[in-house]
């Protein structure tokens, strides 16, 4: 069976939080944002402002695999690229566009705590190339419930809404340690904590090792998890990789699971590729969703107002 070096992995995948993305492109001669800016369509043009590129964020995510596909789909998307950075980058890019008052879109998802932060919204998507609603869910490696019963009854009760996850990702955010946000979180909602150990028994250092992407949202949902696990008694280890291993090291049994599947889009692909060699617990959070993201002070409101590269 395949081994992982988590420990190079693990490095990897905060080595890539470390890129800088693409920024937007303008053109000093240009035209500005606004009246004067318009194209031929009457919207403003702030294709040529944004060096027509989408800020993405990692290259194996679906959300990007997505915005790849609209470049070809959508004709005035045509020699548009989308820049691949990692999901902080794309936030920090988001946040200094909009600190200047820049055009801007990004490869962007809910829940995420750049909805409560900034004043956003989605691209109109009249070809659904990004999809419709998407849940996140739990998968587990095969035989867990019954090597460790009680840790796969707990996974298998996780559940919770949009609102519930962006209020840790804002806490953490803000500047709380993502162990500490969790605990505060699980302090507040006891009612809600009492449904996920419902019949789980008390253990005395079960080893359970749990893996997610270092997405804001996954960030946030792996050490809420893991935090309630560690109060039932188990040993729990969280490590954060890149889409692609995360999935492959489930599905090889060499870690417990995780809680940071997105589908049926976003990581359809790998679903696909490892379906059979791992355990699908269902959805642990329904409304998810991706698409184009732009501040609300940009005058667009569809993919399709945007221009063709010239």
């Amino acid at each position: 069976m395949f081994k992982f070096d988590w420990k190079r992995l693990s490095m990897a995948a905060g080595l890539s939080l470390t890129l800088i993305a693409a920024g937007c492109g303008s053109d000093e001669g240009g035209e500005t944002s606004g009246s004067e800016g318009e194209g031929s369509s009457g919207e403003a043009n702030y294709s040529e402002e944004m060096n027509y590129e989408i800020t993405g964020i990692e290259a194996g995510a679906g959300v990007v695999a997505a915005a790849q596909t609209a470049t070809e789909e959508y004709e005035n998307l045509a020699g548009w690229e989308v820049a691949t950075s990692s999901s902080g980058a794309m936030a920090t890019a988001l946040g200094e566009a909009i600190e200047n008052e820049e055009p801007i879109a990004v490869t962007g998802w809910t829940p995420h705590w750049m909805f409560a932060k900034y004043d956003l919204k989605y691209l109109e998507d009249p070809k659904e190339v990004f999809g419709g609603e998407e849940q996140i869910k739990t998968m587990v490696r095969q035989g867990l419930e019954d090597e460790k019963p009680n840790a796969y009854k707990l996974l298998d009760q996780f559940s919770w809404t949009p609102a519930d996850m962006e209020k840790v990702m804002l806490d953490i955010t803000d500047g709380a340690e993502p162990a500490e946000a969790a605990k505060t979180w699980i302090e507040e909602n006891e009612d809600k904590v009492s449904e996920w150990t419902d019949g789980v028994e008390d253990v005395d250092g079960t080893e359970v090792e749990l893996v997610y992407v270092n997405w804001d949202s996954e960030i946030a949902s792996t050490n809420v998890v893991a935090e309630v696990m560690k109060q039932k008694g188990f040993d729990v280890t969280i490590t954060p990789l890149d889409n692609g291993p995360m999935w492959e090291s489930v599905a090889e049994g060499e870690v417990t699971g995780m809680v940071a599947a997105w589908l049926p889009g976003t990581h359809g692909d790998l679903y696909e590729q490892h379906k059979d060699n791992l355990e699908d617990l269902g959805a642990n959070l329904e409304g998810a969703k991706i698409g184009l993201v732009v501040p609300k002070y940009m005058d667009v409101d569809s993919i399709e107002d945007l221009q063709p590269a010239e």
